[in-house]
């Protein structure tokens, strides 16, 4: 291995050394307080290594931001892909993205930080564009089924809007009951109705 190649995966190594503490920074106390002289005594490195890679706390950020949006358009197209129809593939959607949320709380609270991604952060974020192709795609497949010419992307937000919110309130709300239910269960029971009359309304 030459010099060029040796330095090279040094630098790698310490780049991905950065992220994994970092990643571990996030989940010990939250990515709100992660600091570059945090992630730089995690790794016993100076400040300025930290920085000689990321530019600064939010370019560590913005990778954990891609990263997330990556994990949720592949757990979505895993999803999609079980069913053949596309009723069914747009029900698996919505469970499938509620379960990412839920099992990656820290990352979707990272995606979601500084609120609900606009159109012009669609296009800076190809895994976010991926992400809601998928969505996109399906519900596209029904309108056309059903001859429905509403307007698909007013389609997209409401879907998208719609299963945020109700994964929001439940990461920001107690452990408490409705009805004899939990906030989880509860604010499941709440999407299964919406799922319903949102299919409907593609008809």
């Amino acid at each position: 291995m030459g010099i060029t190649e040796r330095k090279e995966r040094q630098r790698k190594e310490v780049r991905d050394s950065i992220l994994t503490s970092a990643w571990q920074l996030v989940n010990e106390e939250g990515w709100q307080n992660l600091s570059i002289r945090k992630i730089a005594d995690a790794i016993e490195y100076s400040v300025p290594v930290v920085y000689d890679h990321f530019e600064n706390k939010e370019a560590i950020l913005s990778e954990f931001n891609h990263r997330g949006f990556k994990l949720l358009g592949d757990r979505l197209k895993e999803a999609k892909e079980k069913h053949h129809k596309a009723n069914l593939q747009l029900e698996a959607l919505a469970y499938a993205y509620w379960d990412f949320a839920f099992e990656n709380k820290e990352y979707y609270q990272l995606m979601y930080g500084l609120g609900m991604p606009t159109c012009e952060s669609l296009s800076s974020v190809p895994e976010l564009m991926a992400f809601i192709g998928v969505i996109h795609s399906t519900i596209e497949e029904l309108l056309k089924e059903s001859g429905n010419t509403t307007d698909i992307w007013l389609k997209v937000h409401s879907f998208w809007s719609t299963i945020h919110g109700l994964v929001s309130i439940n990461l920001m709300s107690p452990p408490t009951n409705h009805m004899g239910m939990t906030n989880n269960e509860f604010n499941k029971t709440i999407l299964k109705d919406f799922l319903k009359g949102f299919l409907k309304g593609l008809e």
